[in-house]
């Protein structure tokens, strides 16, 4: 493989000194693109993109072409993986992601069991297309859903307000739910090391929802099965360290238990404090974070006084890898993230001077 050319990114999460905090941006490569859209229309559908190795190279390299980012991302979606299962994925207009057969009855529940990853071939092949197109330029990141998230997908049918059939299935019947997380975690152990194979160099764990559980609910069926994941996978990849992020979104109050689990960063939403997080967590892991998304609908110069705000609270030092909250909304003006990918650049370098 081609020698990197910016491992900014990969010394930030392992908190090794870099010159300025790098910058990635979740869902960076998307609808708020005209090209990405563009490139959609031509794909037919949002699965069109995903399952075509071409397709999924062109949009995640659409983002890099327009601002200097320090990562790239992989085009994919989290609910590949349950529909590999069989469940039956599609998109209705206007409502998102569907499953034709959630996971409902106790049959259906202890039948699920890891799938064949030839069946997600098209993802790997992606991955290896989109490293081979980089040719160093910057670090690709692979990723997966967690075990609950994808769960919840896949008990509800699709995105839920409420949970009701998670939780409801989680406090009745709590081995059922470990089932399907036990498998979830088997199949994304495996998924993630098949995309570090293809040619992924550092991999994150989107927990979507895991922070709709209780204090206790968060440890036993989320944060158990991300430390499964994190002791299982390959860690080392063309003689360097694979990093491993780990997100929970809402998790900012589980912030000890998620720095112990053995991953090398902890995303962080915008609801955290990240100088507070930061000397929770001290030199455990690395942080990554954590510009309010929404604020990307201000004016530049408010964007960079967030942007500066952030900078500030985190403080001197390497083991920060700026990025959003959450993902970047549709609706934000391309020149916007520009503005701010620029201004994270500028205003960072202070910070990392000897």
């Amino acid at each position: 493989m081609t020698e990197l050319k910016n491992d900014t990114f990969l010394r930030a999460l392992l908190k090794q000194p870099v010159d300025y905090t790098p910058i990635w941006m979740m869902r960076q490569a998307g609808r708020y693109l005209p090209e990405y859209r563009a490139t959609r229309a031509r794909a037919g559908s949002f699965m069109g993109l995903c399952t075509s190795p071409d397709y999924a190279t062109e949009v995640t390299l659409q983002p890099l072409d327009r601002f200097p980012l320090d990562a790239a991302i992989l085009f994919s979606d989290i609910l590949t993986v349950p529909d590999a299962m069989g469940l039956g994925l599609y998109f209705a207009e206007g409502e998102g992601p569907k499953f034709e057969r959630p996971l409902r009855d106790e049959a259906a529940i202890k039948a699920l069991a890891v799938p064949a990853l030839d069946s997600l071939r098209y993802v790997f092949d992606a991955v290896s297309s989109i490293r081979r197109a980089l040719n160093g330029r910057v670090p690709l990141i692979g990723f997966s859903g967690s075990p609950f998230t994808l769960a919840c997908y896949m008990i509800e049918g699709g995105g839920s307000a409420d949970f009701r059939h998670v939780k409801a299935m989680l406090y009745s019947r709590p081995e059922l739910m470990h089932h399907i997380l036990d498998v979830n975690a088997q199949t994304v152990t495996d998924y993630l090391n098949a995309q570090i194979d293809a040619g992924a160099q550092a991999v994150q764990i989107f927990d979507t929802w895991g922070g709709a559980l209780t204090h206790a609910a968060y440890r036993e069926f989320s944060l158990a099965y991300m430390q499964k994941i994190v002791a299982g996978l390959k860690r080392e990849a063309d003689g360097r360290r694979v990093p491993v992020i780990v997100f929970t979104k809402g998790g900012g109050q589980w912030l000890e238990d998620i720095a112990a689990i053995g991953a090398d960063c902890v995303g962080l939403d915008w609801t955290t404090d990240i100088g507070l997080a930061r000397a929770r967590v001290g030199d455990q892991v690395a942080l990554q974070g954590n510009l309010d998304p929404n604020a990307l609908f201000a004016e530049p110069a408010a964007i960079e006084r967030e942007v500066a705000r952030i900078l500030a609270a985190y403080g001197a030092g390497s083991g920060h890898v700026f990025n959003l909250g959450h993902g970047i909304s549709q609706f934000v003006d391309p020149a916007h993230a520009g503005v701010l990918v620029e201004a994270v650049h500028r205003l960072s370098r202070p910070y990392h001077m000897a």
